[in-house]
This record gives C-alpha cells, structure tokens and sequence, in this order.
C-alpha cells in the first residue's frame, strides 16, 4: 500500500494542475484575431457547419436557429419555435439534428429532412420523457451520441440519472452511461474507441471534470477517466476537435473564459482567451477548415443574468474535424 501512495497522490496534483500552455503559438499563431459577427442574442449555443460551409448555431432564450454565410458576412434567421434547440450536428446526408432541451421546450432529439420536414429521433427512454437533450456528437457510420442534463426547466423530471445515450442507427436508443453528475459536451475519436464528455455541474462541491471512457464494441461505455478537474471554475460546455484529436473545450468565466486546448490524453497545448464566458465551438470547412466559430458572451456575466451572446471566429493553427463525413 505505501508503494502506491506517490502515484495516488500525483495523480490528484495533475488533476488539479494549473493549466499551463505547452503549444500555444503552434495551434494559436501570433497574430491571430478574435472576431465577432453577430451579437442579438442573451445566450447563444451549438454552432454546426453545413454542407455548403455555412453556421447554423442556436439563440436558446429566443427559441430561435440563425444561420451565418461566411461569403456574405449575414446572420439570418433559419427557423424560429426551435423547440429550445442547443447542441446542433449536420449528419452525412447533410441533415440538421439538434438537441431541444427544457424549459418550454421540446425535450427531444430532432432532425430535419430535405424536405423540411421535422421528426423525433428520441424523446423517452424506457417509457419515461428525457430530462433536456444538450449536446451531440454524430460519427460517420451514423450513431448519434447526446448528453442528457437538467439544468434548468418547469417540467416535471421522470428520469432520476443524467446520462448519455446512442441513437443506433436503425433508431434503437441505448444508454451509453450514467457515471457522470451532470453530461454536456461530447465527443468521439477518430477510431471510434475513445468518447470524451464534459461533466459540467454547476452547483460547488460537484464535478466539473473533463473525461474520456473507452467505448465498447456495442457502443456503450466502458472504463472512465479523469482527463482534467476544473475545481471552482466553471468547467467545460461544448467541444469541437481538430484532425489531430485534440479537444477544443469551451469553459471558464469572467477572466477564465476562454478555449482550453487538450491532447487527446489530457495534455495542456493551448488556450484562446475570450471576453466573456463560452458555451460551444465548431470548426469551419473549405477555407475555413482553421477556422474556430465559437458561441459566447461579449461582456461577461453578471449576477442573475447571462448577459449579450454571440458568434465569434478566430483562425487557427490547425485543421477542424468533421466527423460525420470521414
């Protein structure tokens, strides 16, 4: 047992390290400018690149989806009664799936057909209505991975786990984990073995912890670990990843905001610094496949408000990852 104190307790010390930049310059080249593009909005989400390289991303309070033209530099509107619309993914036929959350919302996963037409994907899990459907990840063999938190919301909860599930692509639902307090962000890596979530609570004394499990060949999840520990800050949202499997992990408030860039096995690489608290970030395509679009606020957040939101960009060092299209 003494044997294995030292390796305990450094374990604990990295956890809890501070984070400290080892790439910076290599993924953030000097020079580099944050941009904002649009901010009519109090608390914006889940930016998704479309076939043709447009953004859609999610104006949650207004129940509304926007969409930015990078040829044309406008913000339009896509469609409005989103269904408290968060986490978006373009799928590879090219279609819109989003997480409709709590909250006067929908409480389900949608996707939306060529045509237009709209239709569930999952809402109930053994019978029972899903808490608020946050966050997605879609792999290019078709299985979509989402986060099932509550944060907030009037509507009576029936699930009493926040957990993880997989939308097979035959429309079977799977649990894929409930070892986590509170599920965000999600992703999965290129050889499909690794899924990494953010397990964002926002109450203190409860994880705020960066993870990876290890992904069983029925899709569900196996061994869990402790990528890195946020401790008081606000922890991670949403994530994007570049073609080298790092994670672009949105986190921090006030003076922490920021992008917190890790190796895929946790190692500190880089960090963009951002006015005001991030929610989720998604790379570009084509000429702008280095180019990071993140959702964010723009003066901060004050007490009892989340303030103005928007679309940012900056670009990178780096080459985004789409994976529904590998």
């Amino acid at each position: 047992m003494k044997k294995l104190l030292p390796i305990l307790f450094s374990s604990v010390a990295i956890l809890n390290a501070k984070f400290e930049p080892t790439a910076q310059n290599r993924i953030v080249p000097k020079g580099s400018k944050l941009e904002l593009l649009w901010s009519d909005a109090k608390f914006t989400e889940g930016p998704a690149v479309a076939p043709d390289g447009s953004i859609y991303f999610t104006s949650i309070r207004t129940s509304r989806i926007m969409r930015f033209d990078p040829n044309t530099g406008k913000t339009t509107l896509f469609r409005k009664n989103s269904g408290k619309a968060n986490g978006l993914m373009f799928d590879r036929q090219g279609r819109l799936v989003a997480c409709e959350g709590s909250d006067h919302g929908n409480l389900r996963v949608s996707i939306t057909e060529k045509d237009g037409t709209i239709r569930t994907l999952a809402d109930k899990f053994e019978g029972k209505r899903l808490n608020s459907p946050n966050d997605l990840f879609i792999t290019s063999k078709g299985r979509i991975y989402f986060t099932d938190p509550r944060y907030i919301g009037h509507e009576p909860r029936e699930l009493d786990f926040e957990g993880v599930y997989l939308i097979e692509p035959n429309g079977l639902l799977k649990l894929a984990t409930k070892k986590l307090q509170r599920p965000n962000g999600i992703l999965i890596s290129r050889d499909g073995k690794t899924a990494y979530v953010a397990d964002h609570h926002s109450e203190n004394k409860k994880n705020r912890h960066l993870v990876s499990f290890s992904i069983k060949k029925d899709g569900t999840f196996g061994k869990k670990t402790i990528l890195y520990d946020f401790g008081e800050s606000r922890a991670v949202d949403g994530m994007a990843m570049d073609m080298e499997g790092n994670l672009f992990a949105t986190a921090g408030a006030n003076d922490n905001s920021g992008i917190y860039i890790f190796s895929p096995v946790g190692k500190h690489l880089a960090k963009i610094p951002l006015p005001g608290a991030p929610t989720n970030c998604a790379f570009g395509k084509g000429e702008d496949k280095n180019i990071l679009y993140i959702t964010a606020a723009i003066k901060g957040r004050k007490k009892n408000t989340m303030g103005a939101f928007g679309l940012y960009r900056i670009r990178l060092g780096v080459i985004g990852r789409h994976a529904a299209t590998e």
